[in-house]
């Protein structure tokens, strides 16, 4: 277990996934609900382990004083800096990308938007939550326009929290550098209902065996 310091007065835990010969480093965050160690988070990055990606999963100072509510923004941009920062100290040659689970991946874009981390070469969300439940709008996806690096959304095309209606059109004027991969029957959190045919671990796995070639390009 690693300790990563944000501030003055904020140290949050973190873990590194290092495969043998790595070929990039993912660094993670979780959704507003879970932390670091769901099992969807742990299920990530043993799966990104065995196709040859490193990953840094960390905590947002909530999670690790286990309060409910999340962190302002200003603060939870800070930890995503503080988490890329030590990626790039602990593996300085593999190419960087960062994002994560719903929250996590929108506050991770944020922070590339207001202030580009340099060292990050993409965004991937596993699940970017444009919205609340039952209020489909498009604004909490204003800043990505200020991204200028590539981007690799999946998402589950029961998303709740991404009526399709709106995401598609964002990622469309995103052009060139934004990629989207739809979950056929998968919710918000990736779970599939059994008439689809497939179970919860096989969507995982065709989700990281897209992540692996797309991070394989840059």
């Amino acid at each position: 277990m690693l300790k990563l310091k944000v501030d003055d007065t904020h140290t949050v835990s973190a873990v590194l996934r290092m495969p043998a010969k790595a070929t990039a480093c993912y660094v993670v965050a979780h959704g507003a609900g879970a932390g670091m160690t769901h099992p969807f988070m742990v299920a990530v990055a043993d799966g990104l382990l065995a196709r040859g990606i490193a990953t840094l999963r960390y905590q947002f100072p909530f999670m690790d004083q286990g309060l409910k509510r999340p962190d302002r923004p200003a603060l939870a941009h800070a930890t995503v800096r503080a988490a890329v920062a030590e990626a790039a100290r602990l593996a300085p040659s593999l190419p960087l990308f960062a994002g994560g689970k719903s929250f996590g991946g929108r506050m991770t874009s944020q922070a590339q938007a207001e202030m580009p981390m340099a060292s990050v070469r993409g965004l991937i969300f596993l699940g970017f939550p444009l919205h609340q439940a039952k209020k489909p709008s498009a604004d909490r996806a204003d800043h990505l326009a200020q991204v200028r690096i590539p981007m690799l959304f999946l998402q589950g095309t029961r998303d709740a929290l991404a009526d399709l209606a709106f995401l598609e059109p964002v990622v469309e004027r995103l052009g060139s550098r934004a990629m989207m991969m739809l979950v056929p029957d998968a919710d918000h959190a990736f779970h599939v209902p059994k008439r689809s045919g497939r179970t919860d671990a096989e969507v995982l796995a065709s989700m990281l065996s897209a992540i692996a070639p797309w991070i394989g390009r840059y």
